[in-house]
C-alpha cells in the first residue's frame, strides 16, 4: 500500500510559494504554508492545475497565464464614481476594495485613484494580465474532513477564515 499521498480532489494541500511577474519582480511570497482545499477552485486554476499529482516534499516552477489566473486586463471594468457615490466615512487609499452588486453577482473594485471629485475604480484584480511564475513547494497534505468537502475550503488553523 503507498502511504505516500498525492495531489487530488478532496485533499487539504499546504504549500509555501514564491510569486514573480514575467519581469522577475517578486509579487508575493510566502513561507508559511498555504493551505487549500484541492478540486474546489480555492486557488487559481492554473496553478491548481499543475499542483494535481504532486507529493509532499515536491518543489515545482508553474508559469499561470492571465486566461488561467486571474484574467486578462479588461478596460471596460474601470469606473469614474463621483465621491459622494462612496461612504462619506471610508478613508479613502489607493488599493481599498469595494464590493458592488452587479447583474452577474458580486464584484471587487479596487481603489486606483483619488481625484478631486471622483475616484477611479478598478474591476480588474491587481494581478490581471500578468503572467505568473510560482515557485512552489508542497508542505503537507492530508485528506479533507467530510466538513471542508461540504463547506468547499478548508477549517482550522492557517486555513481560510470566514470574513
Amino acid at each position: 500500500m503507498n502511504m505516500s499521498k498525492t495531489i487530488s480532489k478532496g485533499m487539504v494541500v499546504g504549500f509555501s510559494y514564491h510569486l514573480k511577474n514575467a519581469q522577475g519582480e517578486t509579487l508575493d511570497q510566502s513561507d508559511e504554508p498555504l493551505l487549500y482545499l484541492h478540486g474546489w477552485q480555492n486557488i487559481i486554476p492554473g496553478l491548481e492545475k499543475e499542483l494535481e499529482g504532486l507529493v509532499n516534499g515536491d518543489s515545482k516552477n508553474v508559469t499561470v497565464p492571465p486566461e488561467e489566473g486571474y484574467g486578462t486586463y479588461n478596460e471596460a471594468l474601470i469606473f469614474q464614481v463621483p465621491k459622494t457615490e462612496l461612504p462619506p466615512e471610508a478613508e479613502l487609499e489607493v488599493g481599498m476594495e469595494f464590493q458592488t452588486d452587479t447583474p452577474e453577482g458580486r464584484m471587487i473594485l479596487y481603489l486606483q485613484e483619488v481625484r478631486d471629485a471622483e475616484v477611479i475604480l478598478n474591476g480588474n484584480h491587481p494581478l490581471a494580465g500578468e503572467t505568473l511564475h510560482f515557485d512552489v513547494t508542497i508542505k503537507s497534505i492530508r485528506e479533507a474532513t467530510e466538513e471542508e468537502k461540504q463547506h468547499g475550503h478548508v477549517h482550522g488553523p492557517g486555513g481560510h477564515h470566514h470574513h
